[in-house]
């Protein structure tokens, strides 16, 4: 079926996506909602439409284009490196705007040069927008969760705490108030007197038997839930992130980082200062973020229309490096967004660890941007 209402620069956007050598490719409306539901993040599975077979299995309106461009190219057994690239409409509730609209974009799967793929992604999304958008200047924010994953590992956190930051990166009012409780305790309550003493003690044999003799008196399943094991494990990871104090040194460390907001010119500078001056070791992330600069620098990206926020993420659970999106300079609509997700396919069943990048384009924010001149 043809696509209607598209927007007059839809033939454009086609032509650069062949030029840039991405093989257009489409996916079913209705998809399987439970990669969307375990993968993608509490921000996309809130918004998505859901429905149901007639068998029972849970599906959902396509509510965006990464998950199934990848899982398509998983069921062909397609080789990389790959480019793919799409034009559909996605269904997803929006707190501005219609819940049905036109996306486009490219993926980029399986270039192991990791720099090069970034600087060509976010060299794609400018390049495509400065042909659509002529004379207006653009203005690019970049984030890394890697960098932010690494000061937090740095910082010796447990690995629960560790968790719980990273799921929360690029939401600040979620990110401030998971270091409030770290700055500030509240202890584990509620327990039975029995359970909270057996939890202190440590003794996870004792704990697991206990929580099975309590199960099977009052016939609860283990079918229906959690295993009494697991039940055992979650408490105690209660109990260490409970008792777990972020100290004032600490606590300004990662106050110190979320606040730098640099040209990308001085972001590996700053950095470098900041971890220096902070007595943390960053390694592998600051050594890849310092050649993703330079590869755009080689690249022939315009490095001065780029910002590097060190609190940016964006509102997808499957980004593991690199985020970035693109806005019109004075203006706040988003126009292009994507980045890095070298985790993504293996959780869809890619028997092998295939990297990946990509972004997408808003055309309905596009189209009001041309509109406008």
């Amino acid at each position: 079926m043809p696509l209607i209402n598209l927007p007059d620069f839809a033939n454009d956007l086609i032509a650069e996506f062949v030029e840039r050598n991405a093989e257009r490719i489409d996916t079913p409306v209705i998809q399987p909602a439970e990669p969307f539901l375990d993968i993608a993040g509490e921000d996309l599975r809130r918004r998505i439409f859901m429905t149901e077979s007639e068998t029972g299995a849970s599906l959902c309106l396509r509510p965006e284009f990464t998950i199934p461009v990848c899982l398509r190219h998983i069921e062909t057994a397609t080789g990389t490196p790959k480019r793919y690239a799409y034009l559909g409409e996605v269904f997803r509730q929006r707190r501005d705007g219609a819940n049905e609209f036109y996306q486009a974009g490219i993926e980029d799967l399986g270039d192991i040069n990791l720099s090069s793929a970034d600087a060509r992604a976010i060299g794609d999304a400018t390049g495509i927008l400065a042909r659509l958008l002529p004379g207006r200047r653009l203005a690019v924010t970049l984030g890394d969760q890697a960098v932010f994953e690494a000061v937090v590992q740095a910082l010796g956190l447990p690995l629960g705490w560790q968790k719980r930051l990273i799921h929360a990166f690029g939401n600040m009012t979620q990110l401030e108030a998971l270091l409030a409780s770290l700055v500030s305790p509240q202890f584990v309550t509620g327990l039975d007197d029995d359970i909270a003493r057996l939890v202190a003690s440590g003794d996870e044999q004792a704990l697991v038997a206990h929580l099975e003799r309590e199960m099977q008196k009052t016939g609860y399943s283990t079918n229906a839930g959690r295993s009494p094991l697991e039940i055992a494990r979650r408490l105690k990871e209660k109990l260490i992130l409970s008792e777990t104090r972020l100290d004032d040194a600490a606590f300004h460390v990662l106050e110190e980082f979320l606040s730098l907001d640099v040209p990308l010119v001085n972001a590996s500078a700053a950095l470098s200062g900041f971890a220096d001056a902070a007595g943390l070791k960053l390694g592998n992330a600051l050594s890849r973020f310092n050649g993703r600069v330079a590869a755009l620098s080689n690249a022939g990206v315009d490095l001065s229309c780029l910002d590097y926020r060190a609190a940016f993420g964006r509102p997808l659970d499957y980004y593991t490096g690199l985020v970035f999106e693109v806005t019109v300079e004075g203006s706040t609509a988003v126009l292009a967004g994507g980045g890095r997700f070298d985790r993504l396919l293996t959780f869809l069943g890619a028997t092998d660890r295939i990297p990946a990048v990509g972004f997408s384009f808003w055309l309905d924010r596009i189209e009001t941007e041309r509109a406008a001149a």
